[in-house]
């Protein structure tokens, strides 16, 4: 007889998870803004340290885990990098939102980064087809 355990989901600390929500919801709001617009908002934490990796990965997963299901818009690369970024801005830190790109085939990413690394950023192919960076804000 076979028992089925069901796997533990991981969870994030309620107060990242509250900050997530917030910069998520900030972030579709302004998914409806101009690109240019979006990019002076994200500017605007220019002044402060930028986060460490870890805390970049704990909010990001932050993010992952408030998406909600029943969204019936887009919640993709660029809105979940963005309120990442947001999310990090939120804590009193910086990350870099970058927008990217890569050929054969072509295709665009977003994703959030600092110093020491990134997230969001998809790692399966990109050895043979790496993402170039496009635009690093801030």
């Amino acid at each position: 007889m076979t028992v089925m355990v069901p796997t533990a989901r991981p969870t994030t600390p309620a107060g990242d998870r509250l900050v997530a929500a917030a910069a998520l919801a900030l972030s579709l709001a302004m998914s409806r803004w101009p690109l240019r617009r979006q990019i002076t908002a994200v500017r605007l934490s220019r002044g402060l340290p930028f986060a460490r990796r870890d805390r970049l990965e704990a909010l990001y997963s932050a993010v992952l885990s408030v998406m909600p299901s029943w969204w019936p818009g887009r919640i993709a690369c660029m809105e979940t990098s963005l309120a990442t970024v947001l999310a990090t801005a939120l804590t009193g830190h910086q990350a870099r939102w970058v927008l990217g790109a890569r050929f054969l085939p072509d295709a665009a990413h977003a994703w959030a980064e600092v110093p020491g690394g990134a997230v969001g950023r998809d790692a399966g192919d990109a050895v043979d087809r790496p993402w170039m960076p496009v635009l690093a804000v801030p």
